[in-house]
């Protein structure tokens, strides 16, 4: 839009001024012909004076014409010393009296004849009329070395195009650095729109806008402020659902926890078929029930990553050993449960961020981890100083399960995107929040193989 705004002003600014430059040439050029008119003219009217300075002799090399130069042509030759010649040429073009380079075929008719001419570096105009003189008809020819015409057109670059192309080229660039310093904070009103993350929903500062751009600033505030009206709407709705939906699920699964629990009993005691079939069916149950409340959980980490105030809670150090030390803690009787072997490589580091969604981040990657790796195999968190770029501090999963194709690597950031014919149970919205924690810590995640090409690694760099 800006660079739109200034080639439109360049253009409507250039435009006028390179058709001054062009008026202003061709009137340089109006006004060399004028004075080459003026200039014929004076030939002209010197030529009959020319003519009535003969007094005597001839039309031939034997019997010369004698002059008697009038005081006129006396007074034009002297004031042209060096830069005008005359002569008188007989029909044939042969030079009676005066200069002989003046020779050449005479005029075809009466009327006085015009041209230029060039000798011993000198441009001349030349007039040339045949008269009746006291000698008898001669051809008539009279020469200024004063001729404007052509000294316009050796020096036509430096008097008349050079000047004006150099007056463009300083009016263009101090015209382009005016446009640039004019347009500078419809540039940075751009520049700052673009470095919105999608979450950032703040007002523009309206203060320090154009009075011509307030209003587009204004009208993009009144939108920021109804599209964060309905996304806290939809996130306080999301939160205040799953909230709800946390304590009839904790109940629900406490009760069928406690059903689970007797069903090995009832197999044993009893070989009835009913039996059996109703046992199932409970086992099924605590995996949809544990499955929904996970959901619900993930639902509100969401939803609290979403908020506002998120983007404005400041940061604070936070101890990324001791958090992966906790972590992993917990997850031991989950790992030793599935055959996992979960391993720490934890060195002391600290980073500047919010460490319970920190805490999140290392959970979610944690359990799909763990979900997805079969048994016998590894899964490894780590967290230390990066060797490039050298001195930021991460945060690492990695296990040597199945893994993902680089084509999935971005999908299964996407909310509630799960691979095709993946293993385990999951909602597809771990990677996701792990992902929106990233962007609130102005990084990404990073998806990548594990050690030997197995595997999944997943790492997230932080700000030291």
């Amino acid at each position: 839009m800006a660079r739109g705004l200034q080639r439109r002003l360049l253009l409507l600014l250039l435009g006028p001024m390179f058709l001054v430059a062009s008026v202003n040439t061709w009137f340089d050029v109006r006004t060399a012909d004028n004075t080459t008119l003026q200039q014929d003219r004076q030939l002209e009217n010197l030529v009959p004076l020319l003519a009535d300075s003969v007094v005597a002799g001839g039309t031939t090399l034997s019997n010369l014409p004698l002059l008697m130069l009038a005081p006129v042509i006396e007074d034009f030759m002297s004031a042209r010393l060096h830069r005008s010649g005359f002569a008188l040429v007989d029909t044939q073009g042969e030079v009676l009296v005066g200069d002989d380079w003046l020779s050449g075929p005479a005029p075809t008719g009466n009327a006085p004849e015009f041209s230029t001419d060039t000798y011993d570096g000198q441009s001349y105009r030349i007039v040339s009329h045949r008269l009746n003189t006291r000698a008898g008809e001669l051809v008539v020819r009279l020469a200024d070395g004063s001729d404007l015409r052509q000294q316009w057109l050796r020096l036509v670059w430096l008097r008349a195009v050079l000047p004006n192309l150099v007056m463009l080229l300083l009016a263009g660039f101090a015209v382009n650095w005016a446009v640039q310093r004019a347009l500078r904070p419809l540039i940075e009103l751009k520049e700052a729109v673009e470095r919105r993350s999608p979450s950032d929903l703040s007002a523009l500062d309206v203060a320090s806008s154009p009075d011509e751009v307030r209003p587009l600033v204004e009208s993009l505030n009144r939108l920021f402020s109804l599209v964060n009206a309905q996304a806290e709407n939809q996130r306080r709705f999301v939160a205040d659902a799953a909230h709800q939906l946390r304590t009839p699920l904790a109940a629900l699964q406490v009760q069928v926890e406690a059903w689970a629990q007797n069903v090995p009993q009832a197999q044993v005691k009893s070989a009835s078929v009913a039996i059996k079939i109703g046992a199932d069916q409970i086992l099924r149950l605590r995996q949809a029930t544990r499955r929904t409340s996970q959901l619900a959980n993930q639902l509100l980490a969401l939803s609290r990553v979403d908020a506002r105030s998120v983007q404005t809670e400041p940061f604070q150090r936070v101890d990324l050993k001791h958090l992966c030390e906790v972590l992993m803690e917990s997850y031991l009787d989950t790992a030793m449960h599935r055959g996992i072997d979960l391993g720490l490589d934890a060195r002391p580091v600290h980073a500047n961020g919010l460490e319970w969604l920190l805490r999140e981040v290392i959970t979610n990657l944690l359990d799909n981890a763990i979900k997805y790796t079969p048994r016998g195999g590894h899964v490894t968190v780590r967290c230390g100083l990066q060797v490039q770029p050298a001195g930021m501090p991460f945060l690492e999963v990695e296990d040597d399960g199945p893994g993902l194709a680089p084509d999935q690597r971005e999908r299964v950031l996407e909310r509630f995107y799960r691979v095709p014919g993946s293993a385990g149970e999951g909602s597809g919205l771990g990677l996701a929040i792990a992902d929106e924690i990233a962007r609130v810590h102005h990084s990404s995640l990073q998806l990548s193989e594990g050690n030997g090409g197995r595997g999944l690694r997943v790492s997230l760099t932080l700000s030291g």
